[in-house]
C-alpha cells in the first residue's frame, strides 16, 4: 500500500480554551494533556511506517512556532504552507491536496486538525489503514467517533440503515447533522445509529480535487491560482495573497462532504476529543475519585468535579468547597466558570475584545523565531520586558522612531551592534540603545541569553520598528 500523507491543519484560534489558548498562541501549540503540545502529538501519531512526512497548513504568525515544535519531536514536514489569512477548512485542505497532487495525483491524504486528542495512537493508525482501500478506490472517507454522551458541542453523523456502527471498515453514511440541542443529542445517543463528526478525512488528491470541481468550483479556482502563484520563503511556501482574497470562507463539510455522493464513514471507538472547551479538557485529564483535576500550583480543598489549573509558578490557585467549577489562571488573566457553561468562554473573549483588552488575544509571553519576550511592567512612558534569545539566534537589524532601550544581560553573553560598534555584553553588564540608533542583538553562544529590557519613550507599541536586515525574512510590521 502506498504511504499515507498527513495533512495537518494548524491555523485555528481556539478561543473556547481562553485564557490558555489565545489568538497569538492557540491551543494546538499548548501542552494541555501531556508533555507535548497537541500539534506534536498529532504529528507523532501520524509518523513512522506507512506514513509520509506531513504537509502543514498554518498562518504567517505561527510558521516559526510550527517548525520549532516539529523539530523538537524530530519531524521534518514535506511542506509548510502559509495562508495569507484564514479561510476555513475547505481552502486549507484543498491547498494541501493541490500541493501533493503536483507530484502524485493518486497521493493518499489524511486531513486532520492538529488540536485533537486521540489517546490510542496504534488503534487510530489501524483504523486509517483499514479505511485506505476505500479511499484508494475513489471514496471520500470521514471518521465518525462512537459517542459516549449526549454531546451538544459536536456535529453528528447519521449512518445509513444498513450500516454497522461498530464495524472495522467504512460504512454507508446518510447525512451530516449540525450541533444538536440536548434533547435531540440524547435521542441520537439512545438510537445507536449516530456517530460524532471528528472532522478527519481520508481521500486521494485527485478524488478531492474532482469533488471541488463538481461541488465547489468557486473555491477551487482561487485556491488553484493561489497555489500556482505561491512563492518559496525560507523553508515555507506562501500561497499568493491576491487570489486568496476571493476564496470563500467555508468548511470542507459544507463545501464538499455534505454534497458528495461518494462518501463513507469509518467508525472509530478507541477514544477521541476535540478539546472544544474546558469541560472536555477536564474529562480527558482523568479526574480523581472526587472528580477533581488540579495542575501544579493548584490546590483543591473539599471540592467535587472541579478543574483547577494555574499556568504561572507565581500564581497559586486554591479552590475551597467548589462543585463543578472550572478555574484557570495565567499571569495576566483568570477564568472562573461552571463546567456546564464552559462552551460560553468564547462569549467572554468577544466581550473582552469589545472592551479593548489585550488579554483577549495576546499573551504576556510573545513567541518569536529567535526566542520570546515577556512584558513585566507597563507604565505611561516606559515598559520592562524579559527577553530570551536562543543559541545562534539573532534579532533583526532595526531602529525605533519613538523609544530608547536599555538592556541588562542576566544570563549568557550577547553580541550587541549599535550603529557602527559591535561588542560582547556579558552577565551583569548593560548597554544603552539611543532613540533612532540602528541596532541588533545576537546570541553567539551555546546557551540561551536572557536580558531585561527597559523601554522609554512616547510610544511603546511593537509596530514601532524599521527592519534593515532579518535572517527570518519577516519584512516590516510587528511580527512581519
Amino acid at each position: 500500500m502506498p504511504p499515507i500523507h498527513p495533512l495537518l491543519l494548524c491555523g485555528g484560534s481556539g478561543t473556547r480554551l481562553w485564557p490558555l489558548s489565545r489568538q497569538s498562541y492557540p491551543k494546538q501549540f499548548a501542552r494541555l494533556t501531556g508533555d507535548e503540545s497537541l500539534l506534536q502529538q498529532a504529528a507523532t501519531r501520524l509518523a513512522g511506517p506507512g506514513f509520509a512526512p506531513p504537509v502543514i497548513v498554518t498562518g504567517n504568525d505561527f510558521r516559526f512556532i510550527v517548525t520549532e515544535q516539529l523539530a523538537a519531536c524530530r519531524i521534518a514536514p514535506r511542506a509548510l504552507l502559509i495562508e495569507p489569512e484564514g479561510r476555513n477548512t475547505a481552502a486549507a485542505v484543498l491547498a494541501g491536496a493541490l500541493t501533493l497532487a503536483a507530484d502524485d495525483p493518486r497521493a493518499l491524504i489524511l486531513a486532520a486538525p492538529s488540536d485533537h486528542v486521540i489517546p490510542d495512537d496504534a488503534a487510530f493508525r489501524a483504523a486509517v489503514q483499514a479505511a485506505a482501500p476505500r479511499a484508494q478506490a475513489g471514496d471520500l472517507i470521514t471518521f465518525g467517533i462512537t459517542p459516549t454522551r449526549a454531546e451538544t458541542g459536536y456535529g453528528w453523523l447519521e449512518l445509513a440503515k444498513d450500516a454497522e456502527p461498530r464495524a472495522a471498515e467504512p460504512q454507508p453514511l446518510a447525512r451530516f447533522i449540525e450541533k444538536p440541542d440536548a434533547e435531540r443529542a440524547g435521542a441520537m445517543l439512545a438510537s445507536g445509529r449516530f456517530l460524532w463528526n471528528a472532522g478527519i478525512f481520508l481521500f486521494t488528491a485527485e478524488t478531492l480535487i474532482e469533488a471541488f470541481r463538481q461541488h465547489a468550483p468557486d473555491v477551487l479556482a482561487p485556491v488553484q491560482a493561489a497555489s500556482d502563484q505561491a512563492q518559496a520563503d525560507l523553508g515555507f511556501t506562501r500561497l499568493a495573497e491576491g487570489p486568496w482574497q476571493s476564496v470563500p470562507d467555508i468548511s470542507i463539510d459544507y463545501a464538499i462532504m455534505e454534497r458528495a455522493p461518494n462518501l463513507a464513514v469509518m467508525p472509530y471507538g478507541a477514544g477521541w476529543s476535540d478539546l472544544g472547551g474546558w469541560d472536555a479538557v477536564w474529562q480527558e485529564s482523568g479526574p480523581d475519585g472526587a472528580g477533581n483535576v488540579t495542575s501544579a500550583h493548584a490546590t483543591a480543598i473539599g471540592c467535587e468535579g472541579t478543574f483547577l489549573r494555574s499556568e504561572s509558578e507565581r500564581v497559586e490557585l486554591v479552590g475551597i468547597g467548589l462543585s463543578d467549577i472550572v478555574a484557570v489562571a495565567t499571569s495576566d488573566a483568570v477564568l472562573v466558570a461552571h463546567r456546564s457553561q464552559a462552551q460560553r468562554v468564547k462569549e467572554a473573549v468577544a466581550a473582552l475584545k469589545a472592551q479593548g483588552c489585550a488579554q483577549a488575544t495576546a499573551f504576556p509571553l510573545d513567541h518569536r523565531p529567535w526566542g520570546w519576550f515577556e512584558s513585566l511592567v507597563m507604565g505611561n512612558r516606559f515598559q520592562v520586558k524579559r527577553i530570551m534569545v536562543k543559541p545562534g539566534a539573532a534579532l533583526s537589524l532595526q531602529s525605533h522612531h519613538h523609544r530608547a532601550e536599555h538592556w541588562i544581560v542576566v544570563e549568557g553573553t550577547a553580541q550587541v551592534t549599535i550603529d557602527s560598534e559591535t561588542r560582547l555584553v556579558s552577565e551583569n553588564e548593560s548597554v544603552y540603545v539611543p532613540l533612532g540608533a540602528v541596532h541588533r542583538l545576537e546570541n553567539p553562544g551555546k546557551l540561551p541569553v536572557v536580558l531585561i529590557e527597559v523601554q522609554t519613550g512616547a510610544y511603546l507599541g511593537e509596530d514601532d520598528i524599521t527592519r534593515y536586515e532579518d535572517v527570518y525574512a519577516r519584512g516590516q510590521g510587528a511580527k512581519g
